[in-house]
């Protein structure tokens, strides 16, 4: 080992290794795991506001966000600390989590009495503290809308190094002298984003995060390449106070960032896959290939990043859409976690973090275990034809689309061999073996427009039919059940009782696989677009959102192009109406092929009963 791969290693072991609790929390182990020894019923419940350092509403006094506090009395009767699971959220209020969309709940007095979710539920028999926050001007919160600045408020504080209060506006502090300063973020979406942000931030505490479909790049939410999809403005979850004090701080935002597509500093602020360098915590996340709310490319660029950077890291992935893994495989998701959540915060050296990195579902409930993410692949290159093949070779010749901002790509991939003015399609031959894509396809394209400006779409297509997981908007591939199951202990404010899941299946005959967008007139930077020239050829590369797909044998892989995607574009942008030919020698398909997949019950076994 050289001397620069043995400083890697000891800087990381350094950073990521979990020491033990500051203070004894009266941890009790049992088959390996910590034992649910302390009384959920008699649990502390109160809140803290905390200070964010900040005054975004400007109305003269620093911000102070709710965190709504369940921890065991027996380990602060005996002095004893413990650690911390957190989630930091817009929802808790207006939308609330989970299937079931629960809110938090409070007594007459403001006392928490329903913590949504099951952390509570299951963790603080366990000895955890579990944090709910709302973030700054949602619910409870004053300030505007800074998740991370919110978050890294709480973790600030409960390592003594912010200030709370025992009321929104009053003067009387509150000190987290129960806590050992360990702290676990958790959440799905904007909650997960969070938990990313902050560990992006490098902040001291912050052990280890639980991102569930989080973003870890903003300017993919309301762009792609150049391709500016609409501004959505707030959060749309402010309260009354905050939706008055916080228009201008929401104006500001969305002035510096803009709407020509252009990558800037705003953008460049909300980009955590350029800050994993700073990444403290270890991670466990979890994505669907098939969320239509944060695109996969959420978590492809971000994972070969934490690669890098030897950031300890586990990743469910599956092929539902915007669904937590709890509602996939309850039973060992939970253990998962648990055993996860006790490695990292209360330092018990389980092993958890030398298994395999991902457990991963290829088709409906049939998971397996593989030690990284992307797997081993070689790229091939595939060349359109004017026959509307897909080869190994480049072909002479055009296809051109007109531009029809009421089509979208659902649109586009219906009826594949018959001609249609806004999409062109080129299929492959059928794969002779199971062949499985993984990793994040690119396009190249060669294109030139009749108007100074284009937009384009491309979509990756599996034609032949199977049984999937329906995720045709608005299905997430999941379904509720009537039955109920109980994840820890619980009271009748807060049972910690959860509608079980099943697959929601439906039969297909082909499968959107991974789509992109860019404007052509960013070919040459994403940080400032230009005019087109009429009739000018232009080339430009683009990914595609992130993949894990077995093509099975038989089936047609194919590359369908258009102008803008109807699906994904603000109706209100103003139409482009290009007409755009596609110069097919200079127009290629990149796909990551991890070869055949291997169909024994070995490999495919079904989804763990826990």
């Amino acid at each position: 080992m050289g001397l620069k791969t043995l400083t890697a290693t000891v800087v990381a072991t350094l950073l990521f290794t979990a020491a033990p609790a500051v203070a004894s929390s009266g941890l009790v182990l049992r088959d390996g795991v910590s034992a649910p020894v302390f009384s959920y019923e008699k649990a502390i419940r109160e809140t803290a506001w905390v200070e964010t350092g900040q005054d975004l509403d400007r109305d003269g006094q620093t911000d102070r966000v709710a965190a709504d506090i369940i921890r065991p009395a027996e380990p602060a009767a005996r002095g004893q600390r413990v650690p911390v699971i957190m989630d930091v959220s817009p929802y808790f209020e207006k939308v609330g989590r989970g299937n079931e969309r629960q809110p938090k709940t409070y007594l007459p007095d403001g006392t928490p009495s329903q913590f949504p979710l099951f952390y509570d539920n299951y963790f603080v028999p366990r000895g955890y503290a579990v944090v709910l926050v709302d973030v700054g001007g949602t619910n409870r919160s004053s300030g505007c809308f800074d998740d991370v600045a919110s978050g890294n408020g709480v973790v600030n504080w409960l390592n003594g190094r912010a200030r709370a209060f025992r009321t929104p506006f009053g003067p009387e502090r509150v000190r987290a002298g129960w806590a050992n300063g360990s702290v676990g973020a958790i959440g799905k979406s904007q909650d997960g984003a969070t938990a990313i942000g902050m560990a992006a931030s490098g902040i001291e505490g912050l052990k280890t995060i639980v991102p569930i479909a989080g973003v870890s790049s903003y300017y993919e939410v309301h762009n792609s390449h150049g391709a500016y999809f609409g501004w959505a403005g707030g959060p749309g979850f402010y309260n009354e106070r905050a939706e008055k004090l916080c228009r201008p701080f929401e104006e500001d935002n969305a002035r510096r960032a803009g709407t020509d597509g252009n990558f800037n500093e705003y953008w460049r602020g909300l980009d955590y896959v350029a800050k994993t360098g700073k990444v403290r915590a270890s991670v466990f996340a979890s994505m669907g290939f098939h969320d239509l709310n944060v695109n996969p490319i959420q978590f492809g660029p971000w994972w070969e990043a934490l690669n890098a950077y030897g950031v300890p890291r586990k990743a469910w992935l599956h092929q539902a859409a915007h669904v937590d893994p709890f509602d996939l495989d309850r039973s060992l998701f939970v253990r998962t976690l648990h055993r996860w959540f006790d490695r990292w915060l209360l330092g018990v050296r389980n092993g958890v973090e030398t298994e395999p990195a991902i457990r991963i579902e290829h088709t409906p409930d049939r998971w397996t275990d593989e030690r990284r993410w992307p797997p081993v692949t070689a790229t091939r290159v595939l060349w359109p034809s004017e026959a509307g093949g897909l080869g190994n070779r480049p072909s002479p010749g055009t296809a051109s689309v007109t531009d029809d901002p009421a089509r979208g790509a659902s649109q586009w991939v219906e009826n594949p061999s018959q001609p249609s003015p806004d999409r062109v399609v080129f299929a492959g031959e059928p794969v002779r073996a199971d062949t499985r894509v993984a990793g994040t396809a690119t396009v190249t394209v060669t294109a030139r427009s009749d108007k100074p400006g284009a937009r384009l779409g491309a979509v990756l297509v599996d034609y032949g039919p199977a049984t999937v997981r329906n995720t045709k908007f608005p299905a997430l591939g999941t379904k509720d059940l009537t039955t109920r199951s109980c994840w820890g202990a619980g009271t009748a404010a807060d049972t910690g009782c959860f509608l079980d899941t099943v697959a929601d299946l439906t039969t297909v005959d082909k499968r959107i696989v991974a789509t992109g967008w860019a404007d052509l007139g960013h070919h040459r930077s994403l940080w400032r677009g230009e005019p087109l020239v009429p009739g000018k050829a232009y080339t430009m590369t683009f990914r595609l959102s992130s993949l894990d797909h077995v093509v099975p044998a038989g089936h047609r892989l194919a590359l369908v192009l258009g102008g803008t995607d109807g699906d994904m574009f603000d109706p209100a942008l103003p139409a482009l109406g290009s007409r755009v030919t596609f110069e097919l020698g200079g127009t290629s398909l990149s796909v990551p092929v991890a070869g055949r997949v291997q169909s024994s019950e070995r490999e495919w076994g079904g989804a763990s009963s826990g």
